[in-house]
């Protein structure tokens, strides 16, 4: 039974099901010491856990779902008494701000499956990130994924104004399966265009950008995005003003984190004061069909939207 649900799991986090929990997923049985880590966000006492010390190679899985979530060449040793990992499986974990307003809680993408606690700035490898994860919320396979990620594809999450532009100039990118314009960013369940649009939702007009990694890169990607809006502009984009407009990248991962941060500071360098906020990517409500190839359909192009080389 515990094979078949990690292949259904393995396959719904290939499919892009990571960015909410899987409706009708038989999770596995936990005993009450992992439903206090996994379901009530208790944390194991330090140097107690099975995976403290290992370094076999596999994956690292939720010990709730199967969903893999960390490589084994991604685990070290931080002395901290708790699995170590510098980085994770693209879209696997997500993190949110913890209940006690000052750390930054992490859990499974799939399930939400409490793991533990992320910190930066510790310098103790060179991706500077530590994933502090309970033994009790993880579990441990023998394999490698490398073969199962080549050739999947990968979603980025673009802000940059009204998404109709914005999905406009990533639709003919050679690479990209689809562009969907949506939501992202806020607390609100589910939100329509009216909610946006007032302004006071938290969600920004997104573009999901879905493509195939084989053919076209992240930086790729993020590089377009520079340079078919303004990321100067502090209150929106063009005459579009509000915080549904403003300039973000939602980021999946560390790996994604960086290239912005590299981005934004060779644009800085070339005495661009860059507003484009670095966000970590929430819950996509896609938007109403109707603004879906908005411009296709009107057989227009943006009108506050321009191509300018900046790179």
């Amino acid at each position: 039974m515990k094979i078949v649900l990690f292949i259904l799991s393995l396959l719904a986090i290939l499919q892009g099901s990571g960015t909410g929990i899987m409706k009708n997923q038989i999770w596995n049985e936990l005993t009450q010491e992992e439903k206090n880590v996994i379901e009530h966000k208790g944390t194991e006492r330090p140097f107690s856990g099975k995976y403290y010390k290992t370094n076999e190679e596999g994956v690292y899985l939720c010990k709730r779902c199967n969903a893999p979530l960390y490589k084994s060449d991604a685990k070290f040793d931080s002395g901290c008494g708790w699995p170590s990992f510098d980085d994770e499986i693209a879209g696997a974990v997500k993190r949110v701000p913890d209940a006690d307003g000052r750390r930054v809680e992490i859990i499974c993408a799939n399930c939400e499956a409490h793991l533990g606690h992320v910190f930066e700035g510790e310098g103790l490898t060179d991706k500077n990130v530590r994933h502090c994860v309970n033994s009790l919320s993880i579990d441990f396979k023998h394999q490698d994924l490398k073969p199962l990620m080549l050739s999947k594809n990968k979603k980025a999450y673009f802000a940059g104004g009204c998404f109709w532009g914005v999905e406009y100039y990533f639709e003919d990118v050679d690479g990209v399966i689809s562009a969907d314009s949506g939501y992202m960013g806020g607390a609100l369940k589910n939100p329509t265009y009216k909610d946006v649009s007032r302004g006071d939702s938290g969600h920004l007009e997104v573009v999901e950008v879905t493509y195939d990694p084989t053919k076209v890169d992240y930086e790729t990607l993020a590089r377009l995005f520079f340079e078919i809006h303004d990321p100067t502009q502090k209150n929106g984009q063009g005459p579009d003003i509000g915080e549904q407009y403003l300039s973000a990248v939602f980021v999946s991962d560390e790996s994604e984190r960086k290239i912005i941060e590299k981005l934004t500071n060779l644009l800085e360098s070339k005495g661009l004061d860059v507003a484009t906020k670095i966000v970590q990517s929430s819950e996509f409500y896609k938007a109403e069909e109707y603004h879906q190839d908005y411009y296709k359909h009107k057989n227009a192009k943006p009108y506050c939207h321009i191509y300018i080389k900046r790179f």
